[in-house]
């Protein structure tokens, strides 16, 4: 069978390329140094194309994909991706949300420190002019001060939690997330944007669309406090500039810190012109680390996506996601994954799906049904299977299709559970998301466990007796197989086991034969998520 596709368009840390090179499953191309007309002939038998900004995801590059099935665009922004037309040619699209977020905030308490303290402007005049005059640079301390964060997600959280270590008051406004998620970290929350515009200091961490565009312009800049100082490490136009240059040449807007503009490179933007704004080009996602965070998460969306597994963080999803919170997609993307991960522990032909689901997330439980469709039918459809088409395939090969809002029984707030039946066996899953986005399965087949989906998994299953764990540890050493994890499930009264063994590299058949001849074994299986 012909290997899936990878092609990556644009350059990214050469962890993520090892990752994908690694794989024997996938076919990877580096394009990063053709030209974009070239690139156009070869996306255009490639199943998945990794981007970053260079790449135009354009009406020229999906004609030319005539049978690409997602693409990642390996950083947070999209703006160069038509998501619309994607979506027409039944794209997937998927960013990489997460991977930069620690970069962003202390990009961003560099600004505000630098803005408080005017820090450039007096290294400047040491260093370059030669110039020790201190009484020149009395700055202002951000203990005591009231911070008003517009944006509450991955970065604006861990910003109010850094100032809060400051000493500071934090005021945030974010009508899409609930009031505890502030409160629990000891944050004010408001749903009065104007109370935001009363605060020392702002701060803004949304994306950029149409209802964020020019968010702060002249009307919210003349209610604001006298001297108040406003930072930007978001994206650019957010803050309207003509407004932001004249309320900082005015002195109304005593420092503004900007990392992103309109438009960029912003070399002759006027903001630049003035002595009282702090300015990088665009550095949000600029360290070391944030680089290798997105080239791997990148790689590992490609190859989750290239082998039909899940499509994490996609924007297109089937349903209408202005009317789902934001904790729903998480669980959708764990849901298809489970679904794979059902079908590849019993591979046979499918009989029925069965989901059911407990917690908030139990209203969502037809969606996670598609998702776990998708998931356990990818490799064994024998056509083109999407998040339209799931249920209808499925009811042509006869596989009943179930889903049930269960009654909170478990210790979790949000639980979802497969059963997934075929002419051979039956398998059951149950998986949860704790904290920032933590995918964890949580039992399988009877089995509490403590796992995440990811990577290279051995299942054993083995007769409860002593010595059992030492005998697998030996032949994955003798066969040059390291475990990165290993969990053991047991089901009270004794009886079974099962060890979930996370792996840094695959095991090859030899070495599951030779696990499988062990006296104490029942049975096992590998699995590549």
């Amino acid at each position: 069978m012909k290997k899936p596709k990878i092609v990556v368009c644009d350059h990214i840390h050469k962890a993520g390329l090892q990752m994908l090179k690694d794989d024997p499953e996938i076919e990877a191309v580096e394009a990063a140094d053709i030209d974009k007309i070239s690139l156009l002939d070869v996306i255009a038998d490639a199943d998945i194309a990794i981007t970053r900004s260079s790449t135009d995801i354009d009406t020229k590059f999906i004609s030319a994909a005539k049978n690409m099935k997602a693409v990642v665009r390996a950083g947070v922004g999209v703006d160069n991706v038509d998501i619309d037309g994607c979506s027409q040619e039944g794209i997937i699209v998927m960013n990489v949300p997460t991977a930069n977020t620690i970069a962003a905030v202390e990009l961003t308490m560099t600004h505000m420190l630098s803005c408080m303290r005017m820090f450039v402007y007096s290294h400047d005049h040491l260093k370059n002019q030669r110039i020790w005059k201190r009484e020149k640079w009395y700055g202002r301390e951000l203990k005591g001060k009231k911070l008003g964060i517009i944006g509450f997600g991955n970065i604006g959280s861990r910003v109010g939690v850094r100032c809060k270590a400051f000493e500071m008051d934090v005021l945030t406004y974010d009508p899409y997330i609930p009031a505890s998620k502030a409160t629990d970290l000891g944050v004010e929350y408001t749903e009065c944007f104007d109370d935001i515009l009363s605060c020392d200091i702002i701060t803004i961490h949304t994306p950029k669309n149409q209802e964020t565009i020019d968010m702060i312009g002249a009307s919210e800049i003349s209610k604001m406090r006298d001297g108040v100082v406003l930072i930007n490490c978001a994206r650019g136009g957010l803050y309207n500039e003509d407004a932001l240059y004249e309320a900082l040449k005015s002195g109304k807007v005593a420092f503004a810190g900007i990392d992103v503009f309109v438009k960029e490179p912003a070399v002759d933007n006027k903001l630049l012109d003035l002595d009282n704004i702090i300015v990088s080009p665009h550095l949000g996602a600029n360290t070391v680390e944030s680089q290798y965070n997105i080239g791997v998460q990148a790689a590992a969306q490609a190859i989750e996506a290239a082998k039909g597994i899940a499509y994490p963080n996609a924007f297109n999803l089937p349903i209408d996601e202005s009317k789902i919170p934001p904790f729903v997609k998480p669980y959708l993307d764990l849901a298809q994954k489970i679904g794979f991960m059902a079908s590849e522990l019993n591979r046979a032909q499918v009989v029925s799906i069965k989901v059911s689901a407990e917690g908030d997330i139990s209203s969502y439980v037809e969606s996670l049904l598609t998702f776990v469709t998708v998931g356990a039918l990818a490799d064994k459809s024998g056509e083109t299977l999407n998040y339209v088409n799931a249920t209808f395939v499925a009811e042509q090969k006869g596989i009943e299709l179930e889903s049930t809002e269960a009654s909170s029984t478990s210790v979790y707030k949000n639980l979802i559970s497969v059963k997934l039946t075929t002419q051979k066996s039956v398998v059951n899953i149950s998986a949860t998301i704790f904290d920032d986005s933590v995918q964890r399965i949580v039992r399988i087949n009877g089995f509490d466990l403590d796992i995440e989906p990811k990577g290279n998994l051995i299942l054993f299953r083995n007769s409860d007796t002593p010595g059992v764990i030492g005998k697998v540890g030996k032949i994955l050493a003798d066969h040059d197989v390291n475990i990165a994890d290993f969990r053991l499930g047991r089901r009270s009264g004794g009886g079974t086991a099962l060890a979930v063994i996370i792996t840094d590299s695959a095991a090859d058949e030899n070495t599951l034969n030779k696990l499988a001849s062990l006296d104490e074994c029942v049975g096992v299986d590998a699995i590549r998520l």
